[in-house]
């Protein structure tokens, strides 16, 4: 049984492939590239059919972060030319929300730059959240304000809150390189304490900023461990005025290989292609719904994404559809078990070493799909594609949904 075959095995029974296996993914050649979608899409069809979950974002609060993430726009000492304002208040991002629910979004992720909410904060996005309840009944909201104290997930859950977000970006071992002004313990440890008071953890990470395959690795089997149900990939905005402004890693299939890995590692988890889609895939972005189950609609936090009518278009002509707000994202068992991607011993998600395509000559690569003796290539830089947001929330011009 070749590599591909043994994945698709492992992801309709929720088996952790081995380390090998996923580095394997990463490192097929772009000959292959339409077979590892295929395998993957297997296991995506499997747990999520063809549907498409649809986010919205509302950038609360933007720039002026006292945070120093190399990736980030609105990051301390950032020279890039983003919109910057403080607090929208709860009328002001209901109407935003608002848009992105007319255009089929069932979730609303409300997110605000900082290091962390101070209580009053938390009280401004209870009142958010609540306003944006009023008017819509059954919208999912997910916040995404930071690093948390004790007590603030609870307070969040209380006023409404679904889902909270926090993404480990990058693995344990090179967080530092990418942040000094806080951990990636402490970043885990907010994941955590959103768990712990009944919100559905939501974490992800972001490709294309230097990264090894074993860095991507890590961060998605750490992030697996951490159990969210949701795994947003994000795909490196080079933003001119970061740090990370000259990194152009990525190629569009590149960024279908890392996808496929997440699906694997993840088979039965919201994953969602996130922040740089557009950037970065391209006119590839059709062949991504094959493996992720979940988009954003429309614009990011600083940046402009696709139209949303183009989303719309896209997901209908790649032969999907777009979930209803009646629909259950997660599959039965982990919306009982209230689990996300995590060990599932039961279940053969565990880290079965009698199980997988294990230590394997060459690697452990296992069969037939050939593998890139050589690195990657960077990709051309496109910066005529990374567009500043002008319009929506903080501005008086409509939203893109």
């Amino acid at each position: 049984m070749d590599l591909l075959n043994t994945l698709v095995d492992k992801g309709l029974r929720r088996e952790l492939p081995t380390r090998d296996e996923a580095l394997a993914v990463l490192a097929t050649s772009d000959d292959d590239v339409l077979d590892v979608v295929a395998a993957a899409g297997k296991v995506r069809r499997h747990w999520f059919g063809r549907r498409v979950k649809l986010n919205y974002l509302v950038n609360l609060k933007s720039g002026l972060c006292p945070e120093d993430c190399s990736y980030c726009s609105q990051r301390l000492g950032s020279k890039a030319d983003i919109l910057k304002y403080t607090w929208l208040k709860p009328d002001q991002a209901s109407q935003a929300a608002a848009a992105g629910l007319a255009g089929g979004a069932k979730r609303v992720c409300l997110v605000a730059s900082g290091r962390g909410p101070t209580d009053r904060d938390v009280d401004r996005v209870s009142d958010t959240i609540k306003a944006i309840k009023d008017q819509n009944e059954d919208v999912e909201v997910c916040a995404c304000l930071g690093l948390l104290s004790d007590g603030q997930a609870e307070r969040l859950r209380e006023a409404g809150a679904d889902a909270y977000n926090h993404n480990l970006n990058t693995s344990e071992g090179t967080y530092g390189d990418i942040t000094t002004t806080h951990t990636y313990a402490d970043r885990v440890d907010t994941v955590q304490k959103a768990h712990a008071a009944g919100l559905s953890a939501c974490s992800g990470l972001i490709a294309g900023m230097g990264e090894s395959d074993e860095d991507l690795v890590d961060v998605v089997y750490s992030l697996r461990e951490l159990d969210p149900d949701s795994v947003p990939v994000n795909f490196l905005i080079p933003f001119e005025g970061t740090p990370l402004a000259k990194e152009w890693n990525l190629t569009p299939q590149r960024c279908l290989r890392i996808l496929a890995m997440v699906r694997f590692v993840c088979p039965d988890v919201e994953v969602r292609i996130a922040g740089g889609r557009e950037v970065h895939l391209r006119t590839m972005q059709p062949l991504a719904l094959n493996l992720a189950n979940s988009i954003f609609l429309g614009d990011y936090l600083t940046s402009e994404g696709q139209a949303g009518k183009a989303d719309l278009e896209m997901i209908a002509d790649a032969g999907f559809e777009v979930e209803g707000a009646g629909e259950v994202t997660l599959p039965e068992h982990r919306v009982t078990a209230g689990a996300g991607c995590g060990a599932h011993a039961e279940a053969g998600c565990g880290s079965h070493t009698d199980a997988g395509c294990g230590s394997h000559e060459g690697g452990g690569v296992c069969g037939s799909v050939k593998v890139q003796a050589e690195q990657e290539q960077p990709a051309e830089a496109r910066t005529d594609l990374v567009a500043v947001r002008r319009r929506g929330a903080g501005t008086d011009l409509a939203p893109n949904a």
